[in-house]
């Protein structure tokens, strides 16, 4: 793009921000199939500079979350999904250098390619302008999906919800019991049992793994839980 100035255009438009050192954006937005130095560096720095700014983020907003539910939540906002969707609101694939064979398959597209390019992006900013300037950018990209995330409770899976609630009432785990696997071992398919003897509760679940069957059965678990009220 216009010997390397495409990159640093759309930084100006795109972001406000005119760089100390060009060098490194025209890196940031250059994919590996291209000529010239490449993004995997800044990608590898920028990865540590989303997920520290979010996890502050998450960590001022959600000052009743365990660490187990704060990563819950930053999985949710630095995942290569979410990313590439901010680097698409950005248009940064019509910045991205890219080799030709990425060119005529669509790698300015591609989910992969978005995410590491806006890593790259940030890790950019942290070595041009340092921490704070880099929150200033990249933060308001991200707090639209940070105001958004759902209660952390909610991004549990059905046996952690189940434990816990068990535990908080002081009752005996549940047991999980394989009763049936049916077809070859290349795909098999469980049924499991749930059992919570202290509710005198019994749900199965079935699923192509042990995992997915337990999984399914503490979800009919706790759905029996809210029809009767048991938690009130």
């Amino acid at each position: 793009m216009d010997n390397g100035d495409g990159p640093l255009r759309w930084l100006s438009e795109r972001l406000g921000y005119i760089p100390r050192d060009p060098g490194l954006f025209r890196a940031a937005l250059t994919h590996r199939s291209a000529p010239g130095p490449n993004n995997e560096r800044l990608e590898f720095l920028g990865d540590a500079v989303v997920n520290l700014l979010v996890a502050r983020h998450l960590f001022e907003a959600f000052p009743a979350a365990s660490e187990g539910d704060l990563s819950r939540l930053r999985a949710c906002v630095v995942s290569a999904g979410p990313l590439a969707e901010v680097a698409g609101a950005l248009r940064l694939g019509e910045a991205l250098q890219l080799g030709s064979g990425e060119l005529k398959t669509g790698g300015s597209r591609r989910q992969s390619i978005l995410a590491d390019a806006f890593e790259a992006l940030c890790g950019a900013l942290f070595l041009d302008a340092g921490l704070d300037a880099a929150d200033a950018k990249i933060t308001p990209l991200l707090a639209p999906r940070i105001a958004t995330l759902p209660p952390p409770e909610a991004l549990k899976d059905p046996k952690t919800r189940l434990q816990e609630y068990l535990q908080s009432r002081s009752f005996a785990l549940p047991l999980y019991s394989v009763e049936r696997i049916e077809g070859e071992p290349h795909a098999q398919t469980f049924e499991v049992a749930c059992a919570v003897g202290a509710l005198g509760l019994t749900a199965r679940g079935r699923g192509s793994s042990r995992r997915r069957a337990e999984q399914e059965a503490a979800e009919h678990i706790l759905a029996s839980l809210e029809d009767d009220d048991f938690g009130g």
